[in-house]
């Protein structure tokens, strides 16, 4: 495979911390567990090998009693005891079921644990904000497509194919070794051209399956990068089937039926047309491996015939050469019949590997850019604002906001209102600078709430613990934001974004500012769903239930400067970078 050194090296930095984390001990005990299980196995198979032997010399002869003994339990002989088949199966079954468990045991241990990793690092220090601002600017550095099947599919394609490939690879390689002995004694030589070969079906195994791999990869190399974009488009097509899902409403109420079909029906057949290149690569692959081992059945046999035509090998010894040339080729041929697993292992480590870099570009990055430090107020320190693409909204701009004296802002659409919001939030990364946060507790409302999945009371608390309010604080909270037909179904699981209005959603918000009562209260349009009427009411309400409150507001609507005692316009031309012009100053 190309590239193998670097690949091999991503998959071992990618397995390696579970096994020297604060889990070790438990995940190497189960590792040495399983790979003591499977090494037990290999051994049967030796013992199978011998058995094998004595049983078809019993026929030949027409030993009844050793061919009673080798069927049931064991039999004496020369050399020691032969157990029989019975007792082998027993002890084989046995050891499977364990193997298994212990596998599927230590396989979810280990995804678990990777999950909580891959989860933390997206989520710390906003990695994830900043990868998916990059992916949807499409800017360069951290990108990343479907974060979601990455944690979810992919770390369990890894943990699966991880211990499944690296065990049957250890299972070969000792199989290699046990029987490669049995095969070079059970051999002998062969006299050709002249010369005479010891151990002659060693080699011709050897070069039997030399062939084999050779071929193999020269008809199977392309899967990797199949696989890798197979993966892709299916999440792609997940994606836009969740999202279809999320904006049910919106859909319906623009028609957006016919629109929607045209654009799942590409992202599906982008599906289909990938599949169709596997398929045909498959086939290829499977025609080449189906016809490898048909011919790995007769072809020892044909090999050791002549010895036993000849009187020098019994058929206990033919059935027992053939079989230990079988597991060597075997053993030799692992590459061809794990080929197609090989590529699909590659791409799913190939997107791990990616998405694990990404994350770690936008951790570096965290203390670049627009950073937060802590300050008397909420200001803007020589900060620089800019889009992904590198466009400047506020150049090296100095602003501070008064404790006590509440603000809007207003301005074009589109002008970078909500840019500045989320910088003075601390989550906007690009640019330069910095913004100034006082340690006074504060909410940021963003136009389109948030509802997490759960209770309505969840929804209402959120972001603090489910039990942090009383029931008459929430009740009163919910009245005082003109909800109170919702009070009977606070303890019901529902999907409230879907079921609540884009107005009942924004009033939900004011609903928990009203419970949380922070210091400072930013509210990025978060009325613009109410009738001004409403938006005027819960204004006022706000400034009752929290006169200690500062509010900053972005709003397009003249009458919502009232409740604020300064304007601010957010004034930016077409060709460049904008600043905040001081418009109206009126008494709350």
């Amino acid at each position: 495979m190309r590239g193998l050194g670097p690949f091999l090296r991503d998959a071992w930095h990618l397995s390696r911390p579970y096994f020297f984390s604060e889990e070790k001990w438990s995940a190497r005990g189960l590792l040495a567990a399983i790979v003591f299980l499977n090494l037990s196995l290999v051994g049967m198979t030796v013992i199978l090998n011998f058995w094998n032997r004595a049983f078809y010399n019993a026929l030949q002869d027409k030993d009844w009693q050793s061919f009673m003994d080798l069927l049931l339990f064991y039999k004496r002989t020369d050399t020691g005891i032969m157990p029989g088949f019975c007792l082998i199966a027993a002890v084989y079954i046995l050891v499977a079921v364990y193997r298994t468990y212990l596998n599927q045991w230590l396989r979810i241990r280990w995804r678990r644990w990777m999950t909580q990793r891959f989860l933390q690092r997206w989520l710390a220090d906003r990695a994830y904000y900043r990868i998916s601002l990059t992916a949807a600017a499409g800017a360069n550095g951290y990108g990343t497509d479907n974060p979601d099947q990455r944690i979810a599919d992919d770390l369990n394609s890894f943990v699966t194919e991880t211990l499944s490939l690296s065990l049957d690879l250890l299972s070969n390689v000792v199989t290699l070794f046990s029987f490669l002995t049995i095969l070079w004694t059970l051999s002998g030589p062969m006299t050709l051209l002249g010369v005479d070969i010891p151990g002659y079906m060693v080699w011709a195994a050897l070069i039997y399956s030399a062939i084999g791999t050779w071929l193999t990869h020269m008809v199977g190399w392309p899967l990797a990068a199949l696989n890798f974009r197979q993966q892709r488009v299916e999440a792609d097509f997940r994606f836009a089937l969740v999202r279809l899902r999320e904006n049910v409403e919106g859909i319906a109420l623009h028609r957006g039926e016919a629109e929607e079909q045209h654009g799942l029906r590409g992202r599906f057949e982008a599906v289909i047309l990938n599949w169709w290149a596997i398929m045909l690569r498959t086939k290829q692959l499977n025609a080449l491996v189906a016809g490898y081992s048909q011919a790995a059945v007769i072809f020892p046999i044909v090999v050791a015939a002549p010895r036993f035509f000849s009187g020098t090998m019994s058929l206990g010894g033919l059935t027992q050469t053939a079989d230990a040339f079988g597991q060597v080729q075997g053993a030799m041929s692992w590459f061809v019949n794990s080929y197609a697993a090989l590529a699909g292992w590659r791409a799913t480590v190939d997107r791990l590997v990616t998405f694990h870099r990404s994350i770690e570009a936008a951790r570096a990055a965290a203390d670049q850019g627009v950073t937060a430090v802590p300050g008397e107020t909420y200001a803007l320190d020589n900060a620089t604002l800019a889009l992904p693409t590198g466009q400047a909204l506020l150049d090296h701009t100095s602003f501070a906001f008064e404790p006590g004296q509440s603000v809007v802002i207003s301005g074009r659409s589109g002008s970078g209102k909500s840019t500045l919001f989320r910088a003075l939030a601390g989550i906007w990364p690009f640019g330069a600078g910095h913004v100034r946060q006082p340690r006074a507790s504060s909410l940021f409302l963003p136009q389109r709430p948030y509802i997490p999945l759960g209770t309505l009371r969840h929804a209402v608390a959120y972001p603090a613990p489910v039990d942090a309010y009383s029931d008459d604080e929430i009740r009163a909270a919910l009245a005082d934001a003109q909800l109170s037909h919702l009070e009977p179904r606070l303890d019901d699981e529902d999907n409230w974004p879907q079921r609540l209005s884009g107005g009942e959603q924004q009033r939900l918000a004011l609903a928990r500012a009203l419970l949380a009562k922070p210091d400072w209260l930013f509210l990025d349009e978060a009325t613009a769903s109410l009738d001004p009427e409403a938006e005027a009411a819960l204004y006022a309400t706000l400034r009752r239930r929290l006169p200690g409150t500062t509010l900053i507001s972005i709003a397009h609507r003249p009458a919502v400067a009232a409740f604020h005692d300064r304007h601010l316009v957010f004034d930016r031309p077409a060709d460049g970078p904008g600043r905040l012009v001081e418009a109206v100053r009126s008494a709350a």
